[in-house]
C-alpha cells in the first residue's frame, strides 16, 4: 500500500508533514507549497489520511486481491458505513463509476469525526475512484 496525495491547491497547510511517522511526506521549500511524497519510504499506514483538511489523500493497495484494490480515504459525511456494506463508488466529479465493498472502517475519537473508509474496487479503477456514496 502507498499514500496519494491529489492536492491541487498552493494554501498553507502541513498537517500531513506531522502524521507521517517515516517523514515519507515533504513540503518542497514553504507551508504553502503542496506536499510532495517519497514513495520508497511510505508504508501506507494511513495516519495522514484523516489529518489532511482538504480530504486529499487516500491509500491504495493494488495486492489486495487478484484484479481487486482497496482504497482508503476519508469519510465525514453520516452516515458512516459498516464493514461489508455495498455503496456507490464515485469519480472525482462525482459521477457513480460503479458498486464497491466497505472492508474497514477506522473512527477513533483522534481523528475528530474523520472517518478513514478502506473500500474493495476492481484494480483497473483505482486511479478513477476518490469517492463513495451510501
Amino acid at each position: 500500500p502507498v499514500a496519494i496525495i491529489e492536492c491541487l491547491q498552493d494554501i498553507p497547510c502541513d498537517p500531513c508533514v506531522s502524521a507521517c511517522p517515516v517523514k515519507a511526506i515533504k513540503m518542497k521549500e514553504g507551508i504553502t507549497d503542496r506536499p510532495l511524497l517519497e514513495f520508497d519510504t511510505c508504508t501506507g499506514c494511513g495516519l495522514c489520511i484523516p489529518k489532511c483538511p482538504g480530504l486529499a489523500i487516500f491509500v491504495i493497495n493494488m495486492k489486495h486481491n487478484s484484479g481487486m484494490a482497496t482504497i482508503s480515504m476519508s469519510h465525514e459525511l453520516l452516515p458512516v458505513p459498516e464493514k461489508g456494506q455495498e455503496v456507490t463508488a464515485l469519480d472525482r466529479a462525482g459521477k457513480v463509476v460503479g458498486k464497491a465493498k466497505v472492508v474497514r472502517v477506522v473512527n477513533p475519537p483522534g481523528y475528530d469525526h474523520t472517518a478513514v473508509v478502506t473500500i474493495e474496487v476492481p484494480a483497473a479503477q483505482i486511479n478513477n475512484i476518490r469517492a463513495f456514496r451510501v
